[in-house]
């Protein structure tokens, strides 16, 4: 890590200081030196764009049966206490808990008929590749927002292309923003928050003298040498030139600091709560918000990570803790980037690595259900104002036009620029990998 001393300059919105921020973790830098940029953009074809994508993974999976497919005609315990409400759109119930999200339908597309998940397991990893955890390549697959700081590179130097709002979790999954898997390291999320920022430290340079390169780059030769003497990084050019573009600009600093918004935006997302949900994430309202502007700013991929449903008990109550504030936070983004004129170019994911067993058990939970879960997808310039996919009269089986998490993926790609299944990226054989597995982008939502 890269530790910046100096004034704090007061705290920022959510007590944390100014002085935090500029902690700069040496781990969690991504993107391109500038010749390799142009190099992978010449050969890839890839014209830089202010597309981006928020992905919000809704930890530990939560169950399509409360939110998006209620199921009215099945016995109590399989449907549960909640009630439908109708939507903006004609035809299209959702729960009675998601009301601000029922107002904005038009603009949204919930998907009932998730699958690809290969078990029960509780991993982020399917949220953020589009492929299951088995079967894997040496390294491992990476992240979207990884593929996307590799293959797109920065829009601007001083914001990483790919940023990771996920805190620490008790479980380490629940607190992933998506692994680089064979792009390395230098691919990885950038984390105000993540563990990366105690791994490494450059100690005996100030804020005053930032102003002097040559005092920087001597910092970071020295912190070059003690890296390189552990061997923990390689390609440390890429990290030294975002490290410098990062500590010189102020761009960063403005884009997590909420204190810049309006209060009645703010107060629209609401706050939620910024400490971890048991072994989980956070229910951070304005994470979302921070996500909006971090896009604004330049990023190209936002991963952020929200509360923990594994309610394999008190189910229905639990959920009262989590869907009313995550109805606030994704229905304010949404139209926070329809307002502001990005709906076209940002799209925004949320969803789980499963779904929840139709069956409520003797705990008044719903246990872990691979067969079938569900999404939220919004902008991008994707046809929203529908719903895709049903399931049978439990909700446990899909009936109608099932969903892999890797259509998506190509979708979202798609929509980005990239054509899924003809761009690749090396793994670290040399062997070309496709971006997604055979997958095509979902007709339902692309134009064409």
């Amino acid at each position: 890590m890269l530790k910046i001393f100096g004034d704090s300059g007061g705290p920022l919105c959510d007590g944390v200081s100014r002085r935090d921020f500029l902690k700069i973790g040496g781990l969690a830098f991504g993107g391109l030196s500038l010749p390799q940029l142009l190099r992978a953009e010449h050969l890839q074809g890839i014209r830089k764009s202010h597309k981006a994508v928020i992905m919000i993974y809704l930890v530990g999976a939560p169950p399509h049966q409360d939110m998006f497919d209620l199921k009215m005609d099945a016995p109590s315990e399989i449907r549960g206490p909640y009630q439908p409400i109708r939507t903006n759109v004609p035809g299209i119930e959702i729960s009675q808990h998601m009301p601000q999200c029922a107002k904005i339908m038009d603009k949204l597309v919930p998907i009932r008929t998730m699958f690809g998940s290969p078990n029960g397991d509780h991993d982020s990893f399917i949220c953020y590749t589009g492929r299951p955890v088995t079967r894997q390549p040496p390294g491992g697959w990476p992240a979207m927002g990884s593929v996307l700081a590799k293959l797109s590179g920065t829009i601007d130097p001083a914001i990483p292309a790919f940023v990771g709002l996920a805190p620490r979790a008790g479980h380490p999954p629940y607190g992933s923003p998506g692994h680089p898997g064979f792009l390395g390291v230098t691919h990885s999320a950038f984390r105000p928050n993540g563990p990366g920022m105690e791994d490494l430290h450059l100690n005996g340079l100030t804020l005053e003298r930032l102003a002097d390169r040559k005092a920087l780059l001597a910092g970071l030769d020295r912190f070059r040498r003690d890296v390189d003497s552990s061997g923990l990084v390689e390609g440390f050019d890429a990290f030294q030139q975002e490290a410098f573009n990062i500590l010189t600009s102020s761009r960063l600093m403005e884009a997590l600091d909420l204190s810049k918004e309006p209060t009645k935006v703010r107060e629209r997302y609401g706050k939620g709560d910024p400490k971890n949900y048991g072994d989980g994430a956070p229910r951070n309202c304005e994470h979302f918000l921070i996500a909006r502007r971090l896009v604004e700013a330049g990023a190209r991929c936002v991963t952020l990570n929200f509360g923990r449903w594994d309610f394999h008990s008190d189910n229905h109550s639990e959920l009262l803790t989590h869907l009313p504030l995550f109805d606030q936070a994704y229905s304010a983004l949404v139209e926070d980037l329809h307002e502001r004129g990005m709906e076209k170019d940002v799209a925004v994911v949320a969803w789980g690595e499963f779904g929840r067993t139709p069956q409520i058990n003797k705990d008044a939970g719903r246990d872990h259900w691979p067969q079938v879960g569900c999404a939220l997808l919004a902008g991008g310039g994707m046809k929203t104002g529908q719903v895709i996919g049903a399931t049978d009269r439990l909700g446990g089986e899909i009936v109608e036009r099932g969903v892999h998490f890797g259509e998506v993926f190509a979708t979202l790609y798609h929509q980005l620029g990239l054509d899924p299944n003809r761009v690749t990226i090396p793994d670290l054989s040399g062997r070309p990998q496709f971006l997604v597995d055979g997958w095509e982008p979902m007709r339902e939502l692309v134009s064409g």
